[in-house]
């Protein structure tokens, strides 16, 4: 019995005593108050979701501007990759395969400006740094030689890289616009992609100018060859669908001109850089005495069998 009266409601004297004294009160149950925050926070829900809503048909209409030139975030864009990203595209102009056009299979309409950018840069400071310990170890031996860093290697090599990958690529989009709107034929990639491709061809110049350290000329000139098959294959297999469906001598005109500015780039990096020094060799000279008042200047070579007579007069 005790149990089942501790189990009965209860009427508190204090709630009896308020309610008596405002009669016209109301009081709401807990099922009410439940109700009243689930209409909340179905009302916030549904404010959040026509924002999200709106958002999404300003993106598809169009009607969201794009970020404009000056802030970050237009920039933001030609930088978005990762890792893995960069690192296949670089493997892909390592090891071009026919049949696999790089800015088919690796770009895939992601063209990037962060992959080139560093291959650039590292190419530009592994030829400079390169040429100036090919310098030191050829002039190493020579009792007068006397180390001096040349700076001025570093600039010469970023004009010279920057300049190839920034405006050979500018000139051929240019072109292939032009030849777009004159032969229907042909098709153009976008800047973005055709210096995108441009910036990973040249990654395989960086393990080459390291190894033109080993001072013997043909195996210097044999890894010149290698990396310009390679690099050269990359921008071959990549424009070629674009340019083959012209004219024959614009086609073969666009070629040469490719790969030539390419090969030039090579040759004339390990020219400048990797030249080997020419020595000043001293002449020994004596001066004698001929019949008839003349003096004799003999010079002659110490690695030469042979001398050389002027005749002085005084």
């Amino acid at each position: 019995m005790a149990a089942s009266d501790q189990l009965r409601f209860h009427e508190f004297d204090e709630a009896a005593d308020l309610l008596a004294a405002t009669p016209d009160a109301t009081t709401t149950s807990v099922s009410e108050r439940q109700s009243h925050v689930a209409l909340d926070v179905g009302s916030s829900y549904d404010e959040n979701e026509e924002g999200d809503e709106s958002d999404k048909t300003e993106l598809l209409s169009g009607q969201k501007q794009p970020p404009s030139f000056w802030t970050f975030e237009y920039y933001q864009a030609f930088f978005d990759v990762d890792t893995y990203q960069v690192l296949d595209r670089i493997k892909g102009s390592l090891l071009p395969l026919p049949g696999k056009n790089f800015v088919r299979h690796y770009l895939r309409n992601n063209p990037d400006l962060y992959g080139p950018f560093w291959i650039c840069t590292t190419l530009v400071f592994t030829l400079a740094i390169s040429g100036n310990l090919s310098n030191f170890l050829e002039k190493h031996g020579n009792t007068s030689f006397r180390y001096s860093p040349q700076f001025h290697k570093v600039t010469i090599a970023g004009v010279a890289i920057y300049c190839y990958a920034g405006l050979v690529p500018l000139a051929l989009w240019g072109y292939l616009q032009w030849r777009k709107g004159v032969c229907l034929n042909v098709a153009s990639y976008t800047l973005l992609e055709t210096v995108c491709v441009y910036g990973y061809s040249l990654s395989v110049y960086i393990p080459a100018s390291v190894l033109w350290l080993i001072p013997v000329s043909w195996l210097q000139w044999l890894l010149i060859a290698t990396a310009m098959t390679l690099s050269g294959s990359v921008l071959v297999l990549t424009f070629w669908p674009l340019i083959r469906l012209d004219s024959r001598a614009a086609t073969l005109a666009v070629l040469t001109i490719v790969l030539a500015l390419h090969a030039l780039l090579a040759v004339g990096c390990k020219l400048y850089f990797f030249q080997k020094p020419v020595y000043a060799v001293p002449l020994h000279s004596a001066y004698t005495k001929a019949p008839g008042g003349a003096q004799l200047l003999t010079a002659s070579h110490p690695r030469l069998n042979s001398s050389m007579t002027t005749p002085l007069r005084f």
